[in-house]
């Protein structure tokens, strides 16, 4: 079914015209004001995604559109079709209607609390009535009625409901049918493809016995929903079924793709954090997988919503979900870890992610060579208790995995497991076409050794001749201050003297580093200022390289950190140790501003897909980056605002840096659209950053 939207469609919340967003489990189309409420939700209230600009498998969306085109909203708003219900206050929410409180508190009570769903009469057991409606669920799966199943599942009924009298569970009975989309809501709903019937067969042995192909293939890509999902974030590839390629773990299959995404972390506190990964049992490592996955969605999602709204409003907190939403069937310690996810960088996040795709995938082989269940799905059928390790086979140990992949080779062809270097033992061809991409890099890292030796031999030519520069200055400006010290009158009614205020220092001459936190002002290339003192500042040398801009930032910031001569020495705790004053906060929200104009550039830019406008948006940003940190001191003594400085400088080197990608080489479709999902992603990060500098500064200059 197309996943245009038709001009028939309104919202299923508010009403407002041309829904842009779907909530894949509720069966409904929302706007984009009521999505930003579903996103704050959570993913076990609501699944959002976006119409156009998300991958859809075909009949999943096609699931989507037949339940909402007969009326699954009623579910949902069961109550409030009864007459009476106006009677007591209740009321659908309209476009008018403001996001917060209106729609907010009757998004909530809908999704979240259930309020308006139909409720069955209370029974003093309510486990037979939950298997009651499993029962008649595992009855309904086998017709083409979705809205019916999807009742049944509001109050209560189990998608993976085992019948003790037929044996299997409904999606047994929905694969043997060909009811593609009754399988697809049941799968939303957590049915597991890899449950085991009576007999030992699976879902996917039922339709291919029954003859439905196609439905059997799309229960495949449903039992490695988990790792297919964690891949396509990382490398925008998802691996072959058809052809038994159930895996692709990125630094080995296409190193291609994670220089776009990912330097790994091969520190020893990752080793060690690799190590603790391994230990956990399967129980464990599926909560953990599963947290991951979720952070991936919200991180998807966020990019996407970032590409498709109005941007106005770009640093305040309505625009973007800063971390998973609490989930209240779990814990408050997994709640918490799951929150942690989004302090993770774009780098650490990646690692992770394929430390879980490769350890997912020697469990996996561990537990069964000849289907290997997801482990989004099998938590039921696996031993949850005891990690298996012992006998699995390491990435790392190339005869070890080809042992593995000899004894688990009953019905593969070499086709199939030489498409993924990952899946079976090393071929000859594989083994040379690995050593010639080694023998490429090892040209390529010389390449960037002598190119780095050039640079480091322009950098310290540079550095000696700011240097010189700087110390002529310095003894002209002592020369300048030592004769105003001696000229200047004696007696209370001269105090201020040239400074216009009162001496600095108790009267000693202020150095040009004791500046405070104020915004400088510094000549432009060829030009001659004027201190504030009247002293006259010389221009900076005309014949300093201007090929490399970021390499005389670094050199400017490298002789401010640089130690003072004796005569100019600043008192402890000045400059050398921990500064306490911030900027005026006016200073800070223009500069926020700035930054906030360009990003909503960029943007634009992304948007309508002007790829060659990203790296001159991209250094605007990094100058008017580098112009806020300027505002603050250089060891700022709270952590919030160093953390925050960190990730502003570090998001806008990112951006840059990604930005580059868009337009070096001219990559193929999916790959601009994994930069564009980076950048995105970078602006994010500044825009965050600049606004916890706004609060902070506001926050301790009105104290």
């Amino acid at each position: 079914m197309s996943k245009r939207v038709r001009s028939r469609e309104v919202c299923a919340d508010c009403s407002a015209p041309e829904p842009r967003w779907a909530s894949v489990n509720r069966g409904v189309l929302i706007c984009d004001e009521c999505c930003s409420i579903h996103r704050g939700l959570g993913r076990h209230s609501s699944q959002v995604r976006h119409l156009t600009h998300c991958p859809w498998p075909p009949s999943q969306i096609q699931m989507v559109q037949t339940l909402y085109g007969n009326g699954a909203n009623s579910i949902w708003e069961h109550s409030l079709l009864d007459p009476s219900s106006s009677v007591s206050g209740k009321r659908k929410a309209n476009p008018q209607d403001r996001v917060h409180p209106n729609k907010t508190e009757f998004i909530k009570a809908k999704y979240q609390m259930l309020v308006y769903v139909h409720r069955m009469p209370c029974r003093e057991d309510d486990s037979v009535t939950a298997k009651d409606l499993s029962k008649q669920l595992h009855s309904s799966v086998r017709t083409g009625n979705l809205e019916t199943c999807l009742r049944l599942l509001s109050l209560g009924a189990q998608a993976n409901f085992f019948h003790p009298e037929k044996g299997n569970t409904p999606l047994h009975i929905a694969a043997k049918a060909g009811q593609m989309l009754q399988a697809e809501l049941l799968a939303v709903y957590g049915a597991d493809p890899g449950a085991l019937d009576s007999s030992g067969k699976t879902p996917i042995d039922y339709a291919r016995q029954a003859g439905h192909q196609e439905l059997a293939e799309r229960l495949v890509e449903i039992q490695y929903e988990l790792t297919d999902r964690l891949t396509f974030y990382l490398c925008g590839r998802r691996p072959d079924h058809r052809n038994g390629q159930h895996f692709i773990i990125p630094q080995m299959a296409d190193s291609k793709y994670v220089c776009y995404c990912v330097s790994l972390d091969l520190s020893e506190f990752a080793k060690a954090a690799k190590k603790k990964l391994q230990s956990l049992s399967n129980h464990q490592f599926e909560e953990l997988a599963m947290d991951v996955y979720d952070e991936v969605d919200r991180r998807e999602t966020d990019a996407v919503w970032l590409a498709t709204q109005n941007h106005s409003t770009l640093v305040t907190d309505t625009t973007v979900v800063p971390f998973l939403p609490v989930n209240p069937e779990y814990s408050s310690t997994r709640n918490q870890g799951r929150q942690k996810l989004a302090r993770f960088s774009a780098n650490e996040f990646a690692t992770l992610v394929i430390d879980i795709l490769t350890d997912a995938k020697r469990r996996q082989w561990g537990n069964s060579c000849d289907s290997p269940k997801d482990s989004r799905h099998n938590s039921e059928s696996q031993d949850n208790d005891q990690p298996d390790y012992d006998s699995v086979a390491s990435d790392e140990d190339p005869v070890l995995e080809a042992t593995c992949g000899d004894s688990c080779n009953d019905g593969r062809t070499k086709s199939s497991e030489s498409s993924d270097l990952s899946d079976g033992p090393i071929t000859v061809q594989e083994f040379m076409e690995v050593k010639s991409a080694l023998t490429a890099s090892e040209a390529k890292i010389q390449q960037l050794l002598k190119v780095n030796c050039h640079l480091s031999e322009e950098l310290r030519s540079m550095q000696s001749k700011v240097q010189m520069f700087c110390s002529l200055q310095l003894n002209s400006l002592q020369t300048e201050n030592t004769t105003l010290r001696w000229q200047a009158p004696s007696g209370p009614q001269h105090l201020q003297g040239p400074f216009g205020r009162h001496p600095p220092r108790g009267g000693r001459a202020m150095s040009m580093y004791e500046t405070g936190s104020s915004p400088r002002q510094y000549p432009h290339r060829g030009e001659t200022a004027r201190h504030e003192d009247g002293v006259i500042l010389q221009p900076f040398p005309t014949n300093v390289s201007t090929e490399a801009p970021m390499i005389l930032i670094f050199l400017f910031l490298s002789i401010r950190s640089s130690p003072l001569p004796a005569s100019e020495a600043v008192e402890p705790g000045e400059e050398g140790g921990e500064d306490a004053t911030l900027p005026c906060t006016e200073d800070v929200i223009c500069k926020t501003e700035q930054i906030t104009k360009n990003i909503q550039e960029l943007l634009r830019a992304a948007q309508e897909t002007k790829h060659e406008s990203f790296l001159p948006c991209s250094e605007k940003i990094c100058m008017a980056v580098t112009e806020m940190a300027a505002l603050f001191p250089k060891r700022p003594s709270s952590e919030t605002v160093r953390g925050s400085l960190c990730l502003l400088t570090s998001s806008a080197s990112r951006l840059h840096g990604e930005c580059q990608k868009a337009i070096e080489h001219n990559p193929c479709p999916s790959d601009i659209q994994l930069v564009t999902q980076q950048v995105i992603q970078c602006a994010y990060d500044i825009a965050k950053a600049a606004k916890q500098l706004v609060t902070v500064t506001t926050k301790e200059n009105n104290n």
